[in-house]
């Protein structure tokens, strides 16, 4: 792989890591907001259900992650394992799709 696509990876490793850091906080602040008001699962869905502002945070969420996931284990495989090359890059672009796929399938179940 050229320098130019693996700087680009790394940048897209870094990006991806910062929006996870500030998914995963509004994730955990916003239950813990809703948990110390008494808020049961089905009320919080009830209230989230049908909200775009939402789903599309859980969107970008469900995005940052099926980036972010196999650019490391990319490391992984390569560092632990030896697996370089197309095979192992191939592996990883349908583990982001499928990462991907089911995320969204996640979002839209719960905020459609």
């Amino acid at each position: 792989m050229s320098a130019r696509s693996e700087t680009l990876l790394w940048v897209a490793q870094r990006a991806s890591a910062g929006l996870l850091a500030l998914c995963v906080t509004v994730h955990l602040a916003t239950i813990l907001y809703a948990v110390q008001g008494g808020l049961t699962g089905a009320e919080i869905l009830g209230r989230t259900r049908g909200n775009p502002a939402w789903a599309a945070f859980y969107t970008m969420f469900v995005l940052a992650a099926a980036v972010h996931a196999p650019i490391g284990l990319r490391t992984v495989l390569a560092e632990w394992f030896g697996w370089r090359g197309r095979a192992r890059d191939f592996a990883l672009i349908a583990f982001a799709v499928v990462l991907a796929g089911l995320g969204l399938r996640a979002v839209s179940t719960v905020f459609a």
